[in-house]
């Protein structure tokens, strides 16, 4: 009973580490600086591999990575199987199917992918460049880590109507331009339009506006043709970018709105405030990064503004041994802006942070806009103590 309780604390410690919270923990973010570094260091030693005069110096030490690499990578899928139950929406199935779950799903997939041939190549010793493609599919992996990546694929998932209806449109394309290519230039060029589907390689790669010139018309008709499919190329190409641009575009907008929104809601001093009042407040804040271990407030220097997080994390160094530490979503300065007073704390920036910051005379603008929020503001700072803060604000 007591080894199974161990077993299970430490498959949600490994769970906590490498899937729920990376970022969070020590262990977690070593964890994943270390797997990420070691991808890129096989990657490099594949391709340096490459060259022969550093394979025959640096043979040894090429073969010792991709040995390293190879262990490395089968314990964290082992690991990841293991752990795979820990996952919220499985926790109510069976291990066997969770784990088959993770196996077939995308991210099991580029990790089986990523040591099954190194395995397969090791016994057979084949060459193992080979690998490279299968190596670089492990950036996939950077999916769980990155929120860019992970909008970006849900960009794509959410438009993949639209996309697939570019697409063909583009198979029509090049059909009807390769038909009318075949026809022009046919007996003219009988090896390279002779048929539809050599003719289909021209219209392809005019189509996608790359235009590697190894087939080109030689009449006049299929010259004006051909500058009509390529006109008609540039239009086509443009429709998937714009689709994606514009999407990705709206959601990374519409995640900043929701955070940035939710963030000036949970203020006290705007908690009350109508969604006209916060939308007004939110034109008022402006943008500002911070590097790790710049001070963003120094206790004794007068409040000029109050600060958003919306990235990273920082300190508030309270007294001697004592201090806070906020994240992405929270805030802090308020508490001396309102009170006209200096600073009581110093910040200093724990990583490189992204800001939101209401200056005082923002404030002072938005309170001269709106009597009831003045009204509001003066009843929260005369009626606010310490105790009262579940936040530190400087």
């Amino acid at each position: 009973m007591a080894y199974q309780t161990a077993s299970l604390r430490m498959r949600r410690r490994l769970y906590e580490m490498l899937e729920a919270s990376p970022h969070e923990t020590r262990a977690g973010m070593l964890a994943t600086w270390f797997i990420a570094g070691l991808v890129i260091v096989s990657l490099c030693g594949t391709v340096l591999e490459s060259v022969p005069h550093l394979k025959s110096r640096y043979g040894g030490l090429f073969h010792a990575i991709e040995i390293i690499s190879l262990v490395v990578f089968s314990i964290e899928y082992a690991i990841r199987i293991w752990i795979a139950p820990e996952h919220v929406p499985y926790r109510q199935l069976s291990g066997h199917t969770v784990r088959r779950n993770y196996i077939l799903s995308g991210q099991g997939i580029v990790d089986f992918l990523a040591i099954v041939p190194l395995w397969g190549a090791m016994l057979e010793s084949a060459d193992l460049r080979v690998l490279i493609v299968l190596r670089i599919l492990r950036v996939m992996k950077f999916g769980r880590y990155s929120s860019g990546m992970s909008s970006l694929l849900d960009v794509l998932w959410s438009e993949r109507r639209a996309l697939l209806g570019c697409l063909v449109i583009l198979i029509c394309a090049t059909l009807v331009s390769a038909s009318v290519m075949h026809v022009i230039e046919g007996t003219i060029q009988p090896d390279k339009f002779g048929t539809i589907p050599d003719a289909m390689w021209w219209s392809l790669v005019t189509l996608t506006t790359i235009g590697y010139g190894d087939v080109v018309p030689a009449t006049a008709i299929g010259k004006m043709v051909a500058a009509v499919i390529i006109v008609a190329g540039v239009v086509m190409i443009a429709l998937p970018v714009g689709i994606v641009a514009n999407a990705f575009s709206d959601v990374i907008h519409r995640r900043d709105f929701i955070i940035t929104w939710s963030m000036v809601a949970r203020v006290p001093i705007f908690s009350h405030l109508t969604a006209g009042d916060i939308a007004h407040v939110m034109q008022l804040l402006r943008a500002r990064q911070v590097e790790k271990g710049q001070v963003i407030a120094r206790r004794g220097d007068v409040a000029h503004a109050m600060y958003f997080v919306t990235e990273g994390e920082v300190e508030i160094d309270l007294r001697p041994g004592h201090s806070v530490k906020l994240g992405a979503g929270q805030f802090f300065g308020e508490r001396a802006l309102l009170r006209k007073t200096s600073r009581s704390a110093t910040v200093i920036a724990c990583t490189r942070s992204r800001l939101l910051v209401l200056d005082a005379s923002d404030l002072r603008s938005l309170v001269s806009r709106d009597p009831h929020i003045s009204e509001h503001i003066d009843k929260i700072a005369s009626g606010r103590t310490d105790h009262e803060d579940e936040v530190p604000n400087t």
